[in-house]
C-alpha cells in the first residue's frame, strides 16, 4: 500500500481528507405528509439514515486514526437538511433542501449528483408524498481536476438504466446551467450544447437554448456566498427528459459538470431543471 502523503498545504491540515466541495439540492412542488410521519423523523435525520443505508455516508472524522483512514470513504458528508429555509424566495414551493460536502471524485467518476437526488428523494418521500415540479442542485465542478480526468463523460455509460422507460414517460423541461458572476457557461454554451446535441445518449434530448436572463428565475435558497452568486451567468436549456424522475434529473446534471470541466468551466454551477408547462 503507498505511503499516505501528510506534507501540509495551505487550506489543508496534514491528515485531512480532501473534498470536492459543498452540493446542495432543493426539491420544488408539493408534498402532501404523511398521516403516520413522525415529526422527529425531519429531513436531516431521514436523509442521513438513507445515505448510511446505502453505503453513501462519509462519517469518517477528518485526521482519526489509521484504522479510520482505512475505511472506504463514502460519497459525501452531511452538513444540513430541512423542510423549511430561511432564504427561501416566496413562492416558490420548496418541499425539502440537504446540503453535504461531497467527497472527492476518482477520476473516471462523475460527480455523485444521481446518488445526492435519489437520496434526497428517498427521504422527502418517507415524510410525505412529493409531486415535484423543480429541482435545483449545486455543482462543485471546481473541485474536479480537469488535467487527470478521463476524456470523457463517465455518466454516459450509465445511461442504460433510463433504456426502458416508456415513451409516454418522456417529460419537455428546462434546463438552466448558471456559473454566478463568472461568466464562463455562456462563454462555451455554445459549445456545450453541441457537445450535448452530439453525446450518444437518450435521457436528456437536447433541442434548443437561449442566454438565462438574469432578472428571471429561481432564486437558490442559499447564500451567493456558497457558490459564487448571484445568478448573473447562465444558459437555458430546452428538451426532452427520458422519465420525470430525481435520478434521471440527476443524471443529466453529472454529464452537464463534466462537459462543463471539459469546456474550462472553475466555477461552482447552480443547475435548475424545471417542468416546462
Amino acid at each position: 500500500m503507498p505511503e499516505r502523503d501528510d506534507t501540509a498545504r495551505p487550506g489543508l491540515a496534514p491528515g485531512a481528507r480532501r473534498t470536492a466541495g459543498p452540493m446542495f439540492a432543493a426539491l420544488y412542488g408539493g408534498l402532501v405528509p404523511h398521516a403516520w410521519h413522525d415529526p422527529e423523523h425531519d429531513a436531516y435525520q431521514l436523509f442521513h439514515q438513507r445515505s448510511l443505508a446505502m453505503g453513501w455516508l462519509d462519517d469518517r472524522s477528518a485526521g482519526g486514526g489509521a484504522e479510520d483512514r482505512l475505511r472506504a470513504p463514502g460519497l459525501w458528508g452531511m452538513n444540513d437538511a430541512g423542510w423549511e429555509h430561511p432564504l427561501v424566495a416566496a413562492g416558490t414551493g420548496l418541499i425539502s433542501w440537504f446540503q453535504v460536502e461531497a467527497s472527492e471524485v476518482a477520476d473516471d467518476r462523475s460527480l455523485p449528483v444521481q446518488a445526492f437526488l435519489r437520496c434526497a428523494w428517498d427521504a422527502t418521500a418517507r415524510a410525505g408524498t412529493p409531486n415535484l415540479s423543480a429541482v435545483q442542485v449545486l455543482l462543485p465542478v471546481q473541485g474536479l481536476d480537469p488535467a487527470s480526468r478521463v476524456p470523457y463523460a463517465p455518466a454516459v455509460q450509465t445511461q442504460g438504466w433510463f433504456a426502458e422507460c416508456s415513451p409516454e414517460a418522456r417529460t419537455p423541461v428546462q434546463v438552466t446551467v448558471n456559473s454566478g458572476r463568472d461568466p464562463s457557461i455562456p462563454a462555451v454554451a455554445q459549445q456545450l450544447t453541441d457537445h450535448l446535441a452530439h453525446v450518444d445518449q437518450g435521457v436528456f434530448v437536447y433541442r434548443s437554448h437561449d442566454l438565462a436572463d438574469p432578472d428571471v428565475g429561481m432564486p437558490p435558497p442559499f447564500d451567493d456566498r456558497l457558490w459564487n452568486g448571484p445568478a448573473l451567468h447562465g444558459v437555458v436549456l430546452r428538451g426532452g427528459l427520458s422519465e420525470w424522475s430525481c435520478d434521471a434529473i440527476g443524471w443529466v446534471a453529472e454529464i452537464i459538470a463534466d462537459l462543463a470541466v471539459q469546456l474550462g468551466v472553475r466555477s461552482p454551477l447552480l443547475l435548475t431543471v424545471a417542468r416546462e408547462a
